[in-house]
């Protein structure tokens, strides 16, 4: 087991956004999050690494037990650099190369030698097919591209597990599909990942699990072959009919 939690509850104000998920992800395994907009998806993946502190929950991983609650910076920064996190809006320096978007958290955070950080960003950045653009800019970059480097940047500090927060909601339909593709090859390379995605295809063909989430709760989970053939659940099943086109209001 990579990861589990228990109970995790996040308010802001007086909405409560997250009302006591439970969650496993095995080693290995893909693990999709669908949802309408608003059902607490990309919260519940921002406390998982700390981008929001959770009010309530046990996280285990990597063997030690933690109260999200009461998590102290020195343990969440522990946990954190063991994982990645893949964003939907790139999150690129603009001033700096894609070879350099990847090799800045190594060097500054990690305290990597350049030229080793240099050597794992390059290895990166081919694996994501991004090896002739290394020396770009953001700004000349396409947005699939932008987030390839992303993804290179993620995969650069060989998380044990990588989160993936909608990575495609922001590129135009053509470029989706290499990103995708990229993910794919990661799931192929046994990549553990839990991805909060609108992308059905993906969720259906790639992933090993499958997470409804609606109104801060997990209405059905399990493997996505069984989630998408025969969900146990109603509102699953309406979900999926509509291909994932709710939005709520």
């Amino acid at each position: 087991m990579v990861l589990e939690v228990n109970n995790v509850r996040k308010s802001f104000g007086q909405t409560q956004v997250l009302k006591g998920v439970d969650l496993r992800v095995e080693k290995g395994d893909v693990v999709a999050i669908l949802g309408p907009s608003g059902s607490g998806k990309t919260t519940l993946l921002r406390c998982l690494n700390f981008l929001e502190r959770a009010d309530e929950g046990t996280l285990r991983f990597d063997g030690e037990e933690f109260r999200l609650g009461r998590m102290s910076k020195k343990d969440a920064a522990r946990v954190r650099k063991k994982t990645a996190f893949v964003f939907q809006g790139y999150n690129l320096f603009l001033n700096k190369t894609a070879l350099e978007n990847v090799t800045e958290g190594l060097i500054v955070a990690r305290g990597i030698p350049k030229a080793e950080a240099e050597e794992l960003g390059r290895r990166a950045l081919s694996k994501v097919g991004m090896a002739e653009h290394m020396d770009q800019y953001p700004s000349q970059l396409s947005g699939g591209q932008q987030q390839r480097v992303a993804i290179a940047r993620a995969m650069a500090v060989e998380p044990e597990i990588i989160y993936f927060d909608e990575p495609t909601s922001a590129l135009d339909p053509e470029l989706t599909g290499e990103v995708l593709a990229v993910m794919r090859r990661l799931a192929d390379e046994g990549m553990t990942m839990l991805v909060v995605t609108h992308e059905l295809g993906f969720a259906r063909t790639v992933s090993s699990q499958t997470v409804f989430m609606e109104g801060g709760v997990v209405v059905e989970s399990g493997p996505s072959k069984k989630v998408f053939e025969c969900p146990e659940e109603g509102r699953t099943r309406a979900f999926l009919q509509t291909g994932g086109l709710e939005r709520k209001e």
